[in-house]
């Protein structure tokens, strides 16, 4: 009888006796969804203190009128803005999961096959998720708490409100970790929905993706994904002819941008490979471009979880770019050509900021891409050491993992940039369609012209380029470290 050999933790496989019992943090995307975690809570913290610090400086000062709606104004945009952060992190977060699972495959086999039940075994994932989640929110508070001290001490005597009171540890900061860690939580949980299906019988085989034709025979949740997206694209088309009346329309639109766009990542991966298939038609006929475009089409679930959080990240940076831009030339247009100087920076100023907070949410998409390209190569060991053992070089499997880096980013930022134009237009429409341009002109609405702001257009471009380098780092190196030998006996 051959023995068994049994693997280490690392590989996420079954682990040893001796094995601590926090040795699953080592694995690979772990590390990572920490930091998704800590990101979204510091990003929440800040912006509690921010709106919280604002508010104490206008209450401070009698002259202000209006202070109390200002307060409220910014309350609300604080709200939305975590919320997208913490709706980011999730969709980074339940993907990482479901691909921890997928390379956990045969050893969730192997305990299936001893007697553990599938639930239990998908009961480890979500608390391992729990743990994490609640790890990366508490750095996150802690870290985040020490840099608003910080922001506030220095950012007072300059803005000469030194002497305004304000408490900065308050209950409220725990609302954010709160939710950021039952998020991460909950994002475990469904990215684990896999283990029900994993059977005894796998533990055979390895890390196992499904093909594109498991995907096209999910009939319940490719008919689910498409009802989103229609009833979503219909509120939003409702918004913008309400909008020709009236700027509430603005809220119907919301409501229909968010259904709508909900609506394509439950359908990503009915979305995401057509698109990947023509770009990797764009990457050459070399050996090494057609095993990453081949890599891709083969592997459609992998593929569309690595796009769709970097989708997300452009998505919203170039809808809330074209929104603003547009709206700063609609106001422009009915001021005669040209706004008041104040008013335009002002209204410069608002758009940096909301630019930055944005960006933080496309950062903890480029993190999540990062991961999930390091857990396909870290997965996809054997199938490396095969190419390696059919004699392509080591430069040759460097350049296949950049190009399929490559793939994936073009992908995802050309999705963005166009969801992204879509969906800010829509919003600026919505909003200014009421708008009466020339006051002799009939009141039948105007129709707002999408405004393109090119410079953040060639940031994202360029950013792009550099996330593609930075993302391939990692993956290359371990890629070019698999021994054919020891590869294949896996």
């Amino acid at each position: 009888m051959s023995a068994v050999v049994v693997p280490t933790v690392g590989r996420g496989r079954i682990p040893s006796a001796s094995a601590p019992p926090s040795a699953w943090l080592r694995e690979r995307g772990m590390g990572a969804s920490v930091l998704v975690a800590a990101l979204s809570s510091a990003l929440g913290v800040l912006l509690i203190t921010a709106t919280g610090w604002i508010s104490a400086i206008l209450n401070a000062d009698p002259s202000l009128t209006g202070s109390a709606t200002m307060a409220i104004v910014l309350g609300i945009m604080s709200g939305v803005l975590l919320g997208i952060a913490v709706y980011v992190g999730a969709i980074v977060t339940a993907n990482t999961f479901a691909t921890v699972v997928a390379g956990r495959t045969r050893r969730i086999a192997l305990l299936r096959l001893i007697g553990a039940s599938a639930r239990s075994q998908r009961r480890e994932v979500a608390t391992q998720g729990l743990l994490v989640g609640l790890i990366g929110a508490m750095l996150g508070l802690a870290g985040a708490t020490a840099l608003a001290a910080a922001l506030i001490a220095a950012g007072g005597p300059l803005l000469g409100v030194a002497d305004v009171p304000y408490t900065l540890v308050r209950g409220e900061l725990l609302i954010p970790a709160a939710v950021v860690a039952v998020t991460t939580w909950l994002s475990a949980w469904a990215g684990s929905r896999r283990v029900l299906s994993v059977t005894p019988l796998q533990a055979l085989g390895g890390a196992v993706e499904q093909p594109h034709a498991a995907f096209a025979r999910r009939t319940g949740r490719n008919v689910a994904a498409v009802v989103v997206f229609v009833a979503g694209a219909a509120l939003l088309g409702l918004g913008i002819v309400v909008g020709l009346a009236s700027p509430f329309g603005v809220l119907i639109a919301f409501a229909g941008g968010l259904l709508s766009f909900s609506g394509l990542i439950l359908g990503s991966t009915l979305l995401m490979p057509p698109v990947l298939s023509l770009i990797g038609r764009a990457l050459g006929r070399s050996a090494p471009a057609r095993l990453a475009a081949e890599n891709a089409r083969r592997n459609p679930e992998r593929s569309s979880r690595m796009a769709m959080g970097l989708v997300i990240g452009v998505t919203l940076i170039t809808m809330f770019a074209v929104a603003l831009d547009s709206t700063k030339a609609v106001l422009a247009a009915s001021a005669g050509g040209e706004l008041p100087p104040e008013m335009t920076a002002g209204m410069d100023a608002f758009t940096a900021i909301v630019t930055a907070v944005i960006a933080v949410s496309a950062v903890i998409a480029a993190v999540g891409l990062i991961n999930l390209l390091t857990l396909g190569v870290v997965q996809r060991r054997r199938e490396l050491g095969l190419l390696r053992a059919l004699g392509q070089s080591c430069g040759q499997v460097r350049w296949m993992v950049l190009l399929e880096a490559t793939h994936i980013t073009v992908a995802a930022v050309l999705t963005g940039l166009v969801l992204g134009i879509g969906y800010g237009w829509a919003g600026a429409q919505s909003l200014l369609g009421s708008l009466r341009l020339n006051p002799d002109a009939p009141a039948h609405g105007t129709l707002v012209a999408p405004a393109m702001p090119l410079p953040v257009l060639g940031a994202m471009v360029v950013a792009a380029a550099v996330l593609t380098l930075v993302a391939a780092v990692v993956p290359t190196r371990l890629a070019t470290r698999v021994a054919p030998i020891a590869a294949l006996a896996e």
